[in-house]
Protein backbone atom coordinates (compact mmCIF):
# COMPACT_ATOMS: atom_id res chain seq x y z
CA UNK A 1 0.00 0.00 0.00
CA UNK A 2 1.61 3.52 -0.96
CA UNK A 3 2.39 5.37 1.85
CA UNK A 4 0.06 8.25 2.66
CA UNK A 5 2.01 11.93 2.27
CA UNK A 6 0.69 14.58 4.18
CA UNK A 7 1.32 18.73 3.14
CA UNK A 8 2.95 19.94 5.97
CA UNK A 9 1.83 22.23 8.50
CA UNK A 10 3.56 24.06 11.22
CA UNK A 11 2.73 23.26 14.87
CA UNK A 12 1.78 26.24 17.20
CA UNK A 13 3.10 25.75 20.60
CA UNK A 14 0.76 24.63 22.97
CA UNK A 15 -1.95 23.33 20.07
CA UNK A 16 -3.37 19.87 20.98
CA UNK A 17 -2.93 16.92 19.53
CA UNK A 18 -6.48 16.44 18.40
CA UNK A 19 -6.35 20.24 16.90
CA UNK A 20 -3.21 19.94 15.62
CA UNK A 21 -4.79 16.65 13.43
CA UNK A 22 -7.96 18.42 12.43
CA UNK A 23 -5.83 21.34 11.21
CA UNK A 24 -4.02 19.39 9.23
CA UNK A 25 -6.41 16.60 7.86
CA UNK A 26 -8.33 19.96 7.22
CA UNK A 27 -5.57 21.82 4.97
CA UNK A 28 -4.68 18.63 3.10
CA UNK A 29 -8.36 18.10 1.78
CA UNK A 30 -8.49 22.00 1.50
CA UNK A 31 -5.50 21.83 -1.04
CA UNK A 32 -6.45 18.55 -3.12
CA UNK A 33 -4.46 16.17 -1.05
CA UNK A 34 -7.16 13.45 -1.64
CA UNK A 35 -9.39 13.26 -4.80
CA UNK A 36 -12.88 12.80 -4.45
CA UNK A 37 -14.36 9.46 -3.70
CA UNK A 38 -10.73 8.64 -1.86
CA UNK A 39 -11.58 6.17 0.79
CA UNK A 40 -9.29 6.91 4.19
CA UNK A 41 -8.45 4.81 7.37
CA UNK A 42 -8.14 5.95 10.55
CA UNK A 43 -5.11 3.93 11.07
CA UNK A 44 -3.32 5.17 7.52
CA UNK A 45 -3.92 8.90 8.64
CA UNK A 46 -2.51 8.03 12.38
CA UNK A 47 0.39 6.69 10.44
CA UNK A 48 0.73 9.88 8.49
CA UNK A 49 0.62 12.30 10.80
CA UNK A 50 2.59 9.79 13.19
CA UNK A 51 -0.11 10.25 16.29
CA UNK A 52 -2.03 8.07 18.16
CA UNK A 53 -5.76 6.67 16.37
CA UNK A 54 -8.01 8.76 18.96
CA UNK A 55 -7.17 12.11 18.06
CA UNK A 56 -7.15 11.25 14.36
CA UNK A 57 -10.76 9.59 15.46
CA UNK A 58 -12.07 12.77 16.70
CA UNK A 59 -10.56 15.14 14.15
CA UNK A 60 -12.58 12.77 11.46
CA UNK A 61 -15.60 13.10 13.30
CA UNK A 62 -15.32 17.04 12.79
CA UNK A 63 -14.65 16.75 9.12
CA UNK A 64 -17.73 15.03 8.14
CA UNK A 65 -20.24 17.49 10.93
CA UNK A 66 -18.99 20.03 8.78
CA UNK A 67 -19.32 18.03 5.49
CA UNK A 68 -15.55 17.23 4.16
CA UNK A 69 -15.74 13.96 4.54
CA UNK A 70 -18.33 11.60 4.64
CA UNK A 71 -19.29 8.21 6.80
CA UNK A 72 -20.89 5.26 4.61
CA UNK A 73 -23.33 2.49 5.67
CA UNK A 74 -20.63 0.04 5.76
CA UNK A 75 -18.46 2.31 7.59
CA UNK A 76 -15.55 3.47 5.13
CA UNK A 77 -14.67 7.17 5.39
CA UNK A 78 -14.51 8.71 1.66
CA UNK A 79 -13.62 12.25 0.22
CA UNK A 80 -17.08 13.55 -0.98
CA UNK A 81 -17.99 13.68 -4.85
CA UNK A 82 -18.95 17.06 -6.68
CA UNK A 83 -21.07 17.42 -9.81
CA UNK A 84 -20.66 20.15 -12.13
CA UNK A 85 -23.70 22.04 -11.25
CA UNK A 86 -22.39 22.19 -7.14
CA UNK A 87 -18.54 23.43 -8.80
CA UNK A 88 -20.17 26.00 -10.35
CA UNK A 89 -22.57 26.86 -7.24
CA UNK A 90 -19.38 27.19 -5.14
CA UNK A 91 -16.97 28.81 -7.76
CA UNK A 92 -20.05 31.94 -8.35
CA UNK A 93 -20.28 31.78 -4.26
CA UNK A 94 -16.70 32.13 -3.89
CA UNK A 95 -16.35 35.23 -6.53
CA UNK A 96 -19.43 36.76 -4.34
CA UNK A 97 -18.10 36.30 -0.67
CA UNK A 98 -14.05 37.45 -1.56
CA UNK A 99 -15.21 40.00 -3.75
CA UNK A 100 -16.78 41.65 -0.86
CA UNK A 101 -13.87 40.76 1.68
CA UNK A 102 -11.46 42.36 -0.49
CA UNK A 103 -13.04 45.62 -0.79
CA UNK A 104 -13.93 45.82 3.00
CA UNK A 105 -10.44 44.76 3.72
CA UNK A 106 -8.99 47.46 1.94
CA UNK A 107 -9.14 50.42 4.56
CA UNK A 108 -7.80 48.13 7.13
CA UNK A 109 -4.29 47.66 5.27
CA UNK A 110 -1.15 49.05 6.13
CA UNK A 111 2.14 49.08 3.61
CA UNK A 112 3.57 46.86 5.61
CA UNK A 113 1.28 44.30 5.74
CA UNK A 114 0.81 44.63 1.65
CA UNK A 115 4.41 44.33 1.36
CA UNK A 116 4.09 40.75 2.89
CA UNK A 117 0.98 39.95 0.67
CA UNK A 118 3.12 40.65 -2.62
CA UNK A 119 6.26 38.39 -0.64
CA UNK A 120 3.40 35.84 -0.53
CA UNK A 121 2.91 35.97 -4.29
CA UNK A 122 6.22 35.54 -5.20
CA UNK A 123 6.42 32.58 -2.73
CA UNK A 124 3.21 31.31 -5.18
CA UNK A 125 5.41 31.81 -8.54
CA UNK A 126 8.30 30.25 -6.93
CA UNK A 127 6.45 27.02 -5.57
CA UNK A 128 4.47 26.42 -8.84
CA UNK A 129 8.01 27.05 -10.75
CA UNK A 130 9.95 24.56 -8.50
CA UNK A 131 6.54 21.82 -9.04
CA UNK A 132 5.56 22.14 -5.17
CA UNK A 133 1.99 22.40 -6.02
CA UNK A 134 0.52 21.88 -2.92
CA UNK A 135 3.03 24.21 -1.29
CA UNK A 136 1.59 26.50 -3.84
CA UNK A 137 -2.12 25.48 -2.82
CA UNK A 138 -1.42 26.38 0.51
CA UNK A 139 0.37 29.98 -0.21
CA UNK A 140 -2.32 30.99 -2.27
CA UNK A 141 -4.88 30.38 0.17
CA UNK A 142 -2.95 32.34 2.70
CA UNK A 143 -2.34 35.22 -0.04
CA UNK A 144 -6.06 35.81 -0.13
CA UNK A 145 -6.88 34.87 3.73
CA UNK A 146 -3.90 37.87 4.56
CA UNK A 147 -6.27 40.20 2.86
CA UNK A 148 -9.19 39.25 3.87
CA UNK A 149 -8.55 39.12 7.35
CA UNK A 150 -7.43 42.32 7.64
CA UNK A 151 -10.74 44.02 8.29
CA UNK A 152 -11.14 43.38 12.27
CA UNK A 153 -15.02 43.28 11.64
CA UNK A 154 -14.87 40.51 8.93
CA UNK A 155 -17.29 37.48 9.36
CA UNK A 156 -16.40 35.59 5.80
CA UNK A 157 -13.22 34.47 6.40
CA UNK A 158 -15.22 30.94 7.62
CA UNK A 159 -17.61 30.69 5.38
CA UNK A 160 -14.56 31.69 2.35
CA UNK A 161 -12.69 28.87 3.98
CA UNK A 162 -15.79 26.39 4.03
CA UNK A 163 -16.32 26.84 0.26
CA UNK A 164 -12.05 26.04 0.02
CA UNK A 165 -12.64 23.03 1.88
CA UNK A 166 -15.25 22.14 -0.07
CA UNK A 167 -13.61 22.47 -3.22
CA UNK A 168 -10.08 21.16 -2.14
CA UNK A 169 -10.80 17.64 -3.13
CA UNK A 170 -10.56 18.38 -7.24
CA UNK A 171 -7.54 21.64 -6.18
CA UNK A 172 -4.78 19.09 -7.03
CA UNK A 173 -5.92 17.86 -10.07
CA UNK A 174 -6.63 21.17 -11.48
CA UNK A 175 -3.01 22.13 -10.76
CA UNK A 176 -2.20 19.86 -13.28
CA UNK A 177 -3.47 22.25 -15.91
CA UNK A 178 -1.54 25.31 -13.46
CA UNK A 179 0.03 27.01 -16.88
CA UNK A 180 -3.80 26.78 -18.82
CA UNK A 181 -4.80 29.41 -16.99
CA UNK A 182 -3.34 32.69 -14.77
CA UNK A 183 -2.51 34.03 -18.41
CA UNK A 184 -2.90 37.47 -16.87
CA UNK A 185 -1.76 37.63 -13.27
CA UNK A 186 -4.34 38.71 -11.39
CA UNK A 187 -2.66 39.08 -7.70
CA UNK A 188 -0.41 41.84 -8.75
CA UNK A 189 -3.36 43.49 -10.22
CA UNK A 190 -4.83 43.10 -6.59
CA UNK A 191 -1.69 43.97 -4.80
CA UNK A 192 -1.65 47.25 -6.97
CA UNK A 193 -5.08 48.29 -6.58
CA UNK A 194 -4.49 47.78 -2.76
CA UNK A 195 -1.46 50.09 -2.95
CA UNK A 196 -3.90 52.46 -4.98
CA UNK A 197 -6.39 52.05 -2.07
CA UNK A 198 -8.80 51.18 -4.70
CA UNK A 199 -11.60 48.92 -3.35
CA UNK A 200 -13.57 48.53 -6.68
CA UNK A 201 -10.56 47.53 -8.57
CA UNK A 202 -8.94 45.27 -5.59
CA UNK A 203 -12.76 43.36 -5.82
CA UNK A 204 -12.50 43.15 -9.73
CA UNK A 205 -8.86 41.42 -9.51
CA UNK A 206 -10.27 39.27 -6.97
CA UNK A 207 -13.27 38.06 -8.99
CA UNK A 208 -10.61 37.98 -12.20
CA UNK A 209 -8.61 35.89 -10.34
CA UNK A 210 -11.32 32.95 -9.54
CA UNK A 211 -12.99 33.08 -12.58
CA UNK A 212 -9.87 32.44 -14.80
CA UNK A 213 -7.93 30.44 -12.23
CA UNK A 214 -9.98 27.11 -10.88
CA UNK A 215 -13.44 28.71 -12.30
CA UNK A 216 -11.94 29.46 -15.71
CA UNK A 217 -13.09 25.49 -16.80
CA UNK A 218 -15.70 26.03 -19.75
CA UNK A 219 -18.90 23.42 -19.18
CA UNK A 220 -16.63 20.61 -21.08
CA UNK A 221 -13.62 21.18 -19.40
CA UNK A 222 -15.39 21.06 -16.05
CA UNK A 223 -16.81 17.52 -16.69
CA UNK A 224 -13.48 16.56 -17.62
CA UNK A 225 -11.66 17.28 -14.62
CA UNK A 226 -14.51 16.25 -12.70
CA UNK A 227 -14.17 13.00 -14.29
CA UNK A 228 -10.57 12.58 -13.69
CA UNK A 229 -11.70 13.59 -10.24
CA UNK A 230 -14.16 10.67 -9.95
Amino acid sequence: MKTLVLPALDRPEGITTHDYAFSRLRQAIMVGAFRPGTSVTIRGLADALESSPTPVREALRQLTSIGALQFLQNRRIVVPRISPARFEELISLRIVLESHAARRAVAHLSDRQIDRIAVLDDGIEAAILSGQKAQALIANQEFHRQIYSANPDQVAVPLIESLWLQLGPILGIAMEHVNEFYVVDRHREAIDALRRRDENAVAEAIAADIREGIGGFDQQAIGKLLALAG
